[in-house]
Formats: C-alpha cells, structure tokens, sequence
C-alpha cells in the first residue's frame, strides 16, 4: 500500500499547467472573481467547461465563446501568437430567477438533487441490475507535454559583495525537453474483467496487468481506490481519501447546488448542476458538476475537484442505455497535478508533507520543466453485458490475479486497447525496462517490502530483524539472530528457526520450525516447530496476529515476571474460508515460572507442569476487501469491524499432561474515520478461563506501571492498547472484559514547526478470580469493582515522540494521588 506513497510524493511536488493553443481564466467583472464550469464552445464544434478556479485550454485557431448563467455571453476572437486570454463577464440585465417550492423554499436545484437521490434505486446499476459483466482498459501515465517547456539554457549567478559571478550552465529544462519529446516519465497498463451480481456483489478479475521497469508488478498498488466505483454513494474517494457524496442522502446538508445549463448527451436533455461546499462544515469536501438526465434523473457525467496540495480531478463518464433506462458507467479519467494548500494531507492512511506552491515569497520563480508533470489515469469499459446468468467465484476476494496476467504477449494488449501505443509510450516501456535493470529498482522495492514486514533477505534466507535485540526487566538485553528460508529456496516449503541469549538471565532460547504448502489459492500451510523460550505470564496472544515489525517496542522493557516453557507443536494455517484467516495448533509444553509460584488445584502442587493443548483461532474481517495474488492474498481495503475468536483445550492424562482447563477469547475492532479527519477507534475484549487454570495461563489484562514512588520515577514508554496506571502483577483474573475508546482529534498546527493531533483515551477493565486459594506465592487483587483510566495522547511531536498522561479513578483509585497519575513517553516510529 504504500508504494504508490512513494509516487505520489514524486509527483506531490510537481504541477501541470499545459499551455496548448489558447488558455484562459473567466471572472466576473465586477468582483473579478473565477466562475467556475462556464461554458466555453469553439469554432470547431467543441464543448468544455472550465474547472473551478475558472481556467480553460482548448485548440480553438478562429474564434471561440464563453457563457455564464446569469451573465452575458461573449465570443472572442483569436489573435494569431496570443495564447492567454482573460475573460471578463458582464452580468445580464435579466437576472437568473431562483424558483422557490414549498414550505421550506427550496430552490430548483436543491428540489432536482432531492429527486436525483430519490431515484438512485433506479438510477445506479448495483442497485437497478440483477448482475453485469464488462471488460476494462486503464492506463496510467506520469508524463509532461513537451510544447509546455522552453528548453532553454540558463545561466547560473553567484551573488558577492562586488557583485554577480556567472557560475555555470544550467541544462535542467532543456535535458528534460528532450526526455520527455522521447518517452513518459511512467506508464502502466491494466485490462480487467468486472463481474457483479446482488446475491455476490461486485468483483475484479484482472486479465492483464504491465507496470514499466518492473517483471513483476507492484500488487499493492493494483488494489489502490484511486477512484470510486459509484458517483451514488455517500462518500466519494480520491486517491484512498474520502470526501462527503454529493449525492449522499444528506448530501443537501454539506452541499450548495446551482443550474448552470442545459446540453444534450446521447440525445437527451441533462441539467448542468454545479456543487460546492457549504462552508460552515468542516468535512472534506468536493466541488464539480453533476449532469442530470432531465427525465429519469440518472448521472450522465460527474466532474469531482479535489484541491489540496495535491490538486486531483475525478471523471465519470456514463453512456446511456435506452432498453434499460440507465446510463451506465462508460469511462474514467483522474488527473493530479500540484495545488497551493500547505496542509499536510492523508493519502494511504498515513500523513504526507508536500512542499506546495507558496504565493506568498517575495519573488516569484519562473516555472522548471518539473513543474508541467502530471499523472493521468484514465479507463474506457467495453463488452458490457446486462441481467444474465452469472456466478461469481471466490466472491470472498474482490480482486483476483492469476500468473498469466502478469506475462501477456504484445499482441494480447492489441486485442483491447482502444487505441494503438504512441512512439513515446512503446519508448517508455524500452527506457524504464532498462533503466530499472539497470538501476536494480526492482531488487530495491522488493527489499523494502521485505523490510516493511521486519526482515532482510540474505540469499535463500530472511533475517528476521526483530529477533537482533530487544530488552526486559528479566533477560536483560536479548541478543539474538533468527530468520526464514525464502522462495529462492523454495515456493512450497520453509524452514523457519532462531536463537537468543539474555544478559541478565544467562540463559539461551531457541526454536527450529519447518511447514509445508498444501494450498496455493488458499495460503494453506501445515508445519511443526520445537521451542524452548520464555512468555510474559497471563498474557493474552491470538494466534492469528501478525507480528508486525517495530523498530522499538515499548512495553516490554517494563516486563519482569515470565515462564519458561518447552514446546512441541504441530500447526495448520489457512485463509480457504472467506475473509478469514485461521490457525489450528495442536501443542505439549514443559511450564516452567520463573518467579515464586505453587499452582495447587484439588489439593495437588505443582512448581512446574506439562500441559498438552489445542488451540483453534479464526481472525475474520468481513467487511473487508481482499486481492489474491500469484504471491498470495493481500487485505486492499481494511474496513471495520474486525472479529478474531480462539479457543484452547488443555486436557490432562495424555503425554504426562497434568491440568485440564478451556479458554475462550474474543476481540472486536471497530474504526470510524470521519471525513473532517478526526477518528474514533473502540476495542472489545475478553476472555473466560474454566477448570484447573494456572495463573501463568490466566489473565493480567496489559498492564504497564513500575511500583515506584513519585510520578518522575514512572516515566518510561508508553504502550498501544496497554492500562497505563495499572501495575505489574496487580490484578489477575479468570473471567475479564476490557474496553477501551479512543477519539483522535484533527491535527492542528501550534506554530510552524509544531503539530499536534491530540488522541483522547479512556479505558475500563472487570475481572474476577475462581478459585483464589489455589495460587500460592504471589499477592494480587481481582478487578471485580470495575477498573477505569482516562487520559490523553499527543504522539509523533518531534521525531515520532510524544507524551501521554492519564489518570486511575474509580473503585481502585489509590490514596495517594500521585500513584493514580501515569505520565509515559510515546514513541512511533515509521519506515515509510
């Protein structure tokens, strides 16, 4: 997801202003202010409208004119050699008239909005068809027009006391004329086959797919939303933001309408509506035109405009389709040039800061061959097929490709592009394959990838960085190396294995583990791995979790009170089920605590134990969308809720097993972004031990407090989802839930070097303990009265550090009031 981050940010800095024959900016006259979509026809038939700063391009040579409701048309003349032209409108004499209805004194354009929305059961296909099928042809494009840049030699100065010095050439421009008279900066490729059904819903086969320089192509970039699928619903999304629908079912609400004209597409009469925010709300928000069939209120074109630092602009294009009465999707177009905001701005779910145009500096530079880049997608639909007999499979994966999509001969390309490739984009592929040989990019990128996921591949074998060093109150500094065997080894077995040595325990860990691939489609693993290693006690851990990589994890280093274990497991892996992934483990450990314990169930004591286990774990994202790939399957759309569910079987008597018990554990996600850019997060967990429990296998709930006097002798680093004034080895429990809210409030600026985006917590916990008496040799409380901590978070301050601060109240509030008071250092810290 995050390497087309890495384009964008190219390009973030960079901005087109393509000059082509005529280019001009109408406004008012009397204000001087941009009207924005006028109308602009020429002499060669041609209509366009101009975007929302009021600017226009067009080949017009004779004459060309502009229209405006409400203002007078003017028609100019070219004049030969003249390529700006200022436009300036008079308003007319007969002003528009508003037509006010009901009550309410609606005005004509707000009472065709509330049609248009009224009617989109009929008027959007995933509503209106019963299944669909067509073919796609997109293809994307970095590139400049050439006739936009001078070319010129420059001469560079060096400013002294006696004055200026000639310095050297400078031969940026004209180098970059010549590239890009030659070739695109960067060029894709996709043919895809839609299918859409109510009972399955919409899916993405992707037939063909070329990605210049690259053999194999970047996955996580085909599964980008870099346009949505509907103008219908009630969020439009622009590169992987979302911004309020204009047709959304409180659309009137966030949204001013006005009627500007009345054209004719495919023979019939569409309104021109035009669409800018209400101000006084603060979602993200779109300006554009809607056009309004003026019979079944259908869209048959959408213009969205989005103008941040990144200045993107959305197309829709629909063709109507008289058997059924619907205009159906027909093309798209994005383009994304440079804006003037210096907001920073989310795109992929992560900030991005982009150095903008900045109007405001005392001398205005002249424009750098750079500065005419844009990136362009556009996509033209074909074969559409409508309400015949389709079954979808594995509708569980919204994108599928398959190995012979990524290997198409030129010809197969031939057999869909609407039109044949230019000289400059069969240069493109020639240029980029070599230079990205030869600058070894493909090898770079898929070493980040590799990083990302917390390792380095060193010929047949990924070093797992995070098993180099890591540090606890028990081992001290953990030293150690670890690592698995890659597909240079082999695509259908691994050999997974690492070793550890702690400073202060003085003791070694290992575990040496091997699998093997019994399903390609369904990511099918089945393995089995001997450990000898130590675990916080009463920890709670789903198998299905990632362990994602963290250059610094926090709260671990507070840690003192663990268990060894020996462990022989077999295990089983797979995501056959739809939207699941699932672990299956069956297990026998040698327990060993490693602190002052007796477990003593039924009148029998145990030091040490064997236990002989089976897990079953699913995590199950239902909500989500995911993309196979010939690499396996990859989530593209991460949407909440998310559900993970495991339970263990503990049984006693087989293997010298001596303890007979069950848990159940559940968690629920839940994430809500809202489109003014604040977020609400909530966690649900909890966890039910029953039968004879050791506490090393029971609950503690993530506390992460040191028994210390004094506020300042607290201070250490702040966990993710952990009770920040909550001690160590406090509270156990055998039954427990958890709850916790966080509210991350939109990132504001204190002055120019200092940005805040303050996150407000608050977190409860109830337990209680079955049995107390039978765990000897450690004090500890139960959470039965409730346990509550509120606080806040200012994260990522300066160089991913941050403070948080919090506050224990309630049933278990201390009566010293600075034990209450949890004040920890944040830190986040991210590769990309």
């Amino acid at each position: 997801m995050r390497i087309l981050t890495l384009l964008l940010l190219f390009i973030g800095g960079l901005s087109c202003q393509a000059q082509f024959t005529v280019t001009g900016i109408v406004r008012d006259n009397e204000h001087n202010t941009p009207l924005p979509f006028a109308t602009v026809t020429t002499d060669k038939g041609k209509t366009l409208v101009t975007d929302v700063d009021g600017k226009f391009n067009t080949d017009a040579t004779e004459w060309f004119a502009v229209s405006y409701v409400g203002y007078k048309k003017q028609k100019i003349a070219v004049t030969p050699g003249k390529e700006k032209y200022n436009i300036f409108l008079i308003k007319s004499t007969e002003e528009l008239k508003e037509v006010f209805i009901e009550k309410n004194q609606n005005s004509k354009a707000n009472t065709l909005i509330r049609k248009v929305i009224y009617k989109k059961a009929d008027n959007d296909p995933r509503q209106k068809l019963e299944s669909f099928r067509y073919k796609t042809y997109n293809k994307l494009l970095v590139t400049a027009n050439p006739d936009s840049i001078s070319g010129k030699l420059d001469s560079i100065y060096v400013y002294k006391r006696s004055g200026k010095r000639f310095d050297k050439i400078d031969s940026t421009d004209f180098k970059f004329k010549k590239l890009i008279e030659q070739q695109h900066l960067y060029q894709t490729e996709k043919v895809s086959e839609f299918k859409f059904t109510k009972k399955e819903g919409l899916k993405e086969n992707v037939l063909a797919t070329r990605m210049a320089g690259f053999k194999q192509p970047l996955y996580e970039i085909i599964g980008l939303t870099l346009q949505s699928y509907s103008v219908y619903g009630d969020n439009v999304e622009l590169v992987e933001t979302k911004y309020a629908g204009p047709l959304a079912n409180n659309a009137l609400h966030d949204y001013k309408y006005k009627i500007l004209d009345t054209i004719a597409i495919d023979n019939r009469e569409v309104y021109v509506v035009y669409f800018t925010p209400e101000r006084e709300h603060k979602k993200r928000k779109l300006e554009g035109l809607l056009y309004i069939d003026s019979k079944n209120y259908g869209v048959a074109k959408a213009v969205f405009r989005a103008k941040n630092v990144l200045d993107i602009t959305s197309t829709h294009v629909f063709r109507y389709n008289e058997d059924l009465d619907l205009w159906f999707p027909d093309e798209k177009k994005l383009k994304i040039v440079k804006g003037n905001n210096k907001s920073d701005i989310k795109i992929l779910g992560e900030t991005i800061k982009f150095d903008a145009t900045d109007k405001d500096k005392k001398a205005r530079r002249e424009k750098e061959a750079s500065d005419y880049v844009y990136l362009i997608s556009e996509s033209i639909n074909f074969e559409q097929e409508y309400n015949i007999p389709l079954k979808i499979k594995h509708p569980g994966v919204a994108i599928d490709i398959k190995e012979a999509a990524i290997n198409r001969p030129e010809s197969y390309w031939n057999r869909y592009r609407i039109d044949t490739l230019d000289s400059r984009s069969m240069k493109t592929y020639v240029a980029l394959d070599s230079l990205v040989a030869k600058e070894k990019w493909e090898k770079k990128i898929f070493l980040g990838k590799k990083i990302i996921d917390g390792y380095v591949p060193i010929g047949i074998i990924d070093i797992d960085l995070r098993d180099i060093i890591k540090y606890n109150n028990y081992e001290g500094f953990r030293l150690g190396i670890g690592g698995i065997t890659n597909n240079k080894l082999s695509e259908h077995f691994r050999i997974k294995s690492y070793g550890a040595y702690g400073t202060k325990d003085g003791a070694f860990k290992y575990s040496l583990g091997a699998a093997v691939r019994i399903g390609n489609y369904s990511s099918s693993w089945v393995g089995g791995s001997y450990t000898e290693d130590v675990r916080e006690i009463a920890s709670t851990s789903f198998a299905t979790d990632k362990k994602t990589f963290k250059i610094y994890d926090p709260r671990p280093i507070n840690i003192s009170t663990f268990y060894g274990h020996r462990t022989w497991e077999a295990h089983l892996e797979s995501k056959i089920l739809p939207k699941t992934e699932s672990h299956w483990q069956l297990s026998h450990s040698s327990i060993d605590p490693k602190f002052n314990y007796i477990y003593s169930p039924g009148g029998k004591s145990y030091s040490q134990f064997n236990l002989v286990t089976a897990t079953a774990a699913v995590q199950w994202n239902p909500f989500s969308d995911f993309m196979q790939t010939p690499n396996g399957r990859i989530e593209v759309d991460k949407r909440f809720p998310k559900f993970t569910f495991q339970y263990t079987q503990a049984v006693a008597g087989i293997l010298d097993s001596d303890l007979t018990f069950g848990k159940l554990d559940f968690r629920v996600e839940v994430e809500k972004k809202y489109l003014n850019g604040q977020k609400t997060s909530a966690l649900i967990q909890t966890g039910l031990a029953v039968g004879d429990t050791p506490l090393t296998h029971l609950y503690s709930t993530s506390p992460n407090n040191l028994d210390r006097d004094g506020v300042l002798q607290r201070i250490t680093f702040a966990g993710k989802n952990s009770f920040e004034t909550m001690y160590f080895n406090e509270f156990f429990s055998s039954q427990y839930v958890i709850g916790q809210l966080k509210h991350g409030i939109s990132r504001f600026t204190i002055f120019n070097s200092l940005k805040l985006s303050p996150m407000l917590v608050t977190r409860f916990a109830w337990g209680n303990m079955e049995n107390t008496h039978e765990h000897e040799g450690i004090e500890y409380n139960t959470l039965k009265k409730g346990y509550y901590e509120s606080g806040i978070e200012f994260n990522e301050i300066f160089k991913g550090l941050g403070f948080t601060a919090f506050y224990r109240y309630g049933p278990y509030h201390l009566p010293q009031l600075d034990r209450n008071i949890s004040i920890k250092v944040s830190f986040m810290l991210s590769l990309f």
